[in-house]
């Protein structure tokens, strides 16, 4: 079994920055990539940012340029650093972890974007 586990959201205010910390651990053989996706109220889940085992990332277009997507894949953890939060950018942020071909998901973060 493998157990993924978000930190760091919070209430920020617009212009803001947060980190969003993620760690996998349990029976990890192979992790292939790791991602950020998020949940406003009343809508769909949406990806935010994905990163594979080789590094290479991608972006929701919502977020280019302002979000930045890393890992650690010794210690199987990836971040997310958000710059410039704006009040759209407020969710529950999730993490899931791609491990054997199999989809882990965190609980969730609450990130809020509020003056």
């Amino acid at each position: 079994q493998v157990q993924v586990v978000e930190s760091g959201g919070g209430l920020v205010q617009p212009g803001g920055s947060l980190r969003l910390f993620c760690a996998a651990s349990g029976r990890i053989i192979s992790m292939y990539y790791m991602s950020w996706h998020r949940q406003a109220p009343g809508k769909q889940r949406e990806l935010v940012a994905i990163i594979t085992a080789d590094g290479v990332t991608n972006y929701a277009d919502s977020v280019k340029g302002r979000f930045t997507i890393s890992r650690d894949n010794a210690k199987n953890t990836v971040a997310l650093q958000m710059n410039s939060l704006r009040p759209e950018d407020s969710a529950v942020y999730f993490c899931n972890a791609n491990v054997g071909r199999v989809n882990y998901w965190g609980q969730g973060t609450q990130v809020t974007v509020s003056s």
